[in-house]
């Protein structure tokens, strides 16, 4: 952040070409942390100069946010000037603030399509039947206790932990008044109660960026104390494997889920939150903040589709369902019956999805990262955009998040592990960095890999598989 003598944040295209802007700027050095101050007595004047400088951790940032000292923040989009100017503590902040012309993805801009009108319009051989099962696709949820399900939320303590209490903060009215408002909504749809618990965390607001406020628990002592889940999670490698012979396909989300499932009964004091109004309340469904709440919804969803994995394996919130012609009918009619015993089941179930975020009848749909298809596998366009549109890294911090990006999309490089070594060895504890011709040209090998990455083809259980491997002094064969 720069914060300059008057208080307010400038844009690089707002600041006075002929005023002289000294300042020291105290960071955190994310690779010793050491603290350094770095002098700037001219201000950078464009938004990649400013996405270069030294960065602060999250924990510092937090704490400087908590603390009020950081007074305001700029986003920056992807062109050199940028356009947004957002103050993101003041208390004059609306809603009314000018937001950044973000050019949508291929996935947003398919979504933004998504309606009931679309789906007739482009002839959807889904759209009689989403009709038929239009209760399963609610504009708004109804306001009452989820199903009984066979899974509930389950809060074990680490044994020897005392009552988890942090003091209810003060808050600005507005913000208040959004959580008593908030909270009376959830005591009519009978998700929470009034409480007398010994337990109590603090309640807090975060702006949204369509405006309004977002309701957050702080259950920091709650999930300290709590024993992780060893709940396994899907491997993604697993869930596409099953698709493989599929030529339709199906994406279906899940909404709302933490407020889907109801808390174990003995475990319902744990979650008393309070307000600043002087409110103690305590949840019967499980609420958002909590440790292990995700593997729960993973669990519950995954229990429910049990008998349906065959053909629409999950991941989270997210069903996958996958069909191809089978027993004289045609894999639209297949997917077609698919679907209608997911659609059963959510119904039973009391699951709902979000209409405008599923993908219906597709012969494509993006699986957790990457697109599916009856060819194969295929990288997502944009996350290899983003590696090879990447600069030159000018530390261990810019190679370290590179490889992060990459190493994500490692199973489309032959050899990846052999071409990125050179790179590697920078990262290692006491070496100084020094980019020589030899990691420059590693950095180039594998941007080169990945814009000519291949689609992976799905295996086929019913031909031989052959199993090549080889030794190395530093990579595994």
């Amino acid at each position: 952040m720069l914060n300059y003598p008057d208080g307010t944040l400038y844009l690089p295209a707002e600041l006075p070409q002929s005023t002289c802007y000294p300042k020291l700027l105290r960071y955190l050095e994310p690779v010793c942390a050491r603290k350094l101050d770095v002098s700037y007595t001219t201000p950078p004047t464009d938004a990649a100069t400013i996405t270069r400088l030294p960065g602060l951790s999250w924990k510092h940032f937090l704490r400087d946010l908590k603390a009020g000292e950081i007074e305001q923040v700029c986003l920056l989009t992807g062109s050199d000037q940028p356009d947004v100017l957002a103050n993101a503590v003041s208390d004059d902040a609306s809603s009314s603030r000018p937001k950044a012309a973000e050019p949508k993805s291929v996935r947003e801009a398919r979504f933004a399509a998504q309606s009931w009108q679309a789906l007739q319009d482009s002839n959807n051989p889904v759209y009689s039947l989403s009709r038929e099962f239009e209760d399963v696709f609610p504009e708004k949820i109804p306001a009452e206790l989820p199903a009984e399900r066979g899974v509930r939320h389950e809060i074990d303590l680490v044994p020897g932990s005392k009552y988890c209490v942090t003091r209810q903060w003060p808050l600005p009215r507005d913000q208040a008044q959004a959580i008593d408002d908030f909270f009376e909504g959830r005591r009519k749809a009978g998700h929470v109660r009034e409480s007398i618990s010994p337990h109590s965390s603090p309640t807090f607001c975060v702006k949204k960026a369509t405006g309004g406020w977002r309701i957050v628990h702080a259950f920091n002592k709650l999930n300290d104390a709590t024993i992780p889940a060893q709940t396994p999670i899907p491997r993604k490698d697993m869930v596409l494997d099953t698709m493989s012979g599929s030529v339709i396909y199906s994406a279906i989300d899940l909404t709302d889920g933490f407020y889907q499932i109801l808390m174990r009964e003995s475990d319902i004091p744990l979650t008393a939150v309070s307000t600043p109004s002087g409110m103690l309340w305590e949840w019967l469904v499980m609420p958002q903040g909590l440790k292990n709440a995700p593997a729960t919804f993973n669990r519950m969803v995954s229990h429910v589709l049990r008998p349906l994995r065959a053909f629409a394996p999950s991941y989270f919130d997210d069903i996958f369902v996958h069909s191809r012609a089978e027993d004289g009918l045609s894999a639209v009619d297949v997917h077609l019956q698919h679907l209608r015993k997911v659609f059963e089941k959510m119904r039973e179930n009391k699951l709902y999805a979000n209409l405008k975020t599923c993908v219906f009848c597709a012969p494509e749909i993006p699986v957790l990262g990457c697109y599916v298809s009856k060819s194969g596998v295929r990288a997502d366009p944009e996350k290899i955009s983003s590696i090879c549109s990447w600069p030159t890294p000018k530390n261990q911090t810019e190679l370290r998040q590179w490889l992060g990006l990459a190493n994500r999309l490692h199973k489309y490089t032959k050899d990846y592990v052999g071409l990125i070594q050179p790179m590697s060895s920078l990262l290692k504890k006491d070496v100084m960095w020094n980019w020589r011709p030899e990691h420059q040209d590693a950095f180039d090998a594998v941007k080169k890999s990945l814009a000519s990455a291949p689609v992976l083809m799905l295996p086929d259980t019913s031909r031989p598989f052959h199993v090549v491997c080889d030794a190395s002094d530093f990579a595994i064969g």
